[in-house]
């Protein structure tokens, strides 16, 4: 196999930080979601994956610098049939040319049952380190090899973070926007109807790419939701002001109302004031909500002179600011 900083493209010295944008700017570009049915590409993304898989996590890669692991991520002099490996279905010696620990000379031909008890080891560039019978530093070695191999295949990807801003309607209807992932990476993502501000919307498998076979990270898009000029939320509700002239608050009648799926016509009844509150039902999110329309009185800017001849005429007879005594 490759070695792992030939395949990301950095120096033996090069950082965490570096490895990681190298990993995120190879991974990019050989996506398998970008060359759909090539297999060579596939095989590279495997590859930028595997390196990765070593020298993204702190212990593997000083491992393998210390030449303790290969680069395909197991124990290295295990499972070899060269010079200085074991084999231990061997019928004979078992040992083959030499000790695989590097201590040099072999165990001869009487043959070695890794399980016969009594036959300790030390290693001499380990000082203080307690001896320790064979078969556990076998089985310590091949657990390891067999635990890193599941780990390798069960690493998630890392999940990414983005942030969308949408405007009242799109919150209340649903839409897409279109986001830019830490890798550079573009995407249209679905805003579900009725998203909250606030919300955190995940959206599965569309994050880092999975190591070791493992699955893809997930994007977490928190989402910002922008005011209404006259528009609010309250829940599954929405509420709102409506001006109404002097004669359709006295007389009543028919009014329009602009709501989030179009226009509708309001029945304001007679003697309505500001602050009556109406209700059209079905009108506020995802049509399980209500639509309250709160009534205010709107005079003109500049009466005309009709209305200041009747207002001039008229006697009224009550008081207004009552309440406030």
């Amino acid at each position: 196999m490759k070695d792992p900083y030939d395949i990301l493209g950095v120096p033996r010295t090069a950082s965490e930080a570096e490895i990681k944008k190298a990993f995120r700017a190879l991974a990019k570009k050989h996506h398998p979601d970008k060359h759909a049915g090539d297999k060579e590409a596939q095989k590279t993304f495997q590859e930028i994956s595997g390196a990765y898989d070593i020298l993204g996590d702190k212990d593997k890669r000083a491992q393998f610098d210390a030449g303790a692991i290969g680069a395909d991520g197991n124990p290295r002099g295990f499972g070899a049939s060269g010079a200085g490996g074991f084999d231990p279905r061997a019928g004979g010696g078992g040992f083959r040319q030499g000790n695989p620990f590097g201590n040099g000379g072999g165990f001869g031909a009487g043959g070695f049952d890794p399980r016969a008890g009594g036959f300790k080891f030390s290693f001499d560039d380990h000082p203080g380190a307690e001896s320790a019978g064979f078969e556990d530093i076998f089985e310590n070695l091949m657990g390891a090899r067999r635990g890193g191999a599941r780990a390798s295949r069960a690493q998630k990807g890392e999940d990414f973070t983005a942030a969308v801003t949408v405007s009242f309607e799109e919150a209340v209807n649903g839409g897409t926007r279109r986001v830019v992932l830490q890798n550079g990476e573009q995407i249209d993502v679905k805003i579900p109807a009725g998203v909250k501000d606030g919300q955190t919307i995940r959206v599965k498998g569309r994050g880092g790419a999975g190591r070791g076979g493992g699955p893809n990270g997930d994007i977490l898009l928190t989402v910002s939701v922008a005011a209404h000029p006259w528009m609010t939320r309250d829940g599954n509700d929405i509420r709102m002001d409506l001006p109404v002239t002097l004669k359709e608050a006295v007389l009543g009648g028919k009014v329009p109302v602009p709501t989030l799926t179009g226009t509708v016509s309001l029945t304001v009844p007679p003697n309505a004031n500001t602050g009556t509150v109406l209700r059209l039902k079905g009108k506020g999110v995802g049509g399980t909500g209500d639509l309250y329309v709160r009534l205010v009185v709107s005079l003109p800017d500049r009466p005309d002179e009709a209305l200041k001849t009747f207002l001039e005429g008229w006697e009224g007879n009550y008081d207004p600011r009552a309440r406030m005594r």
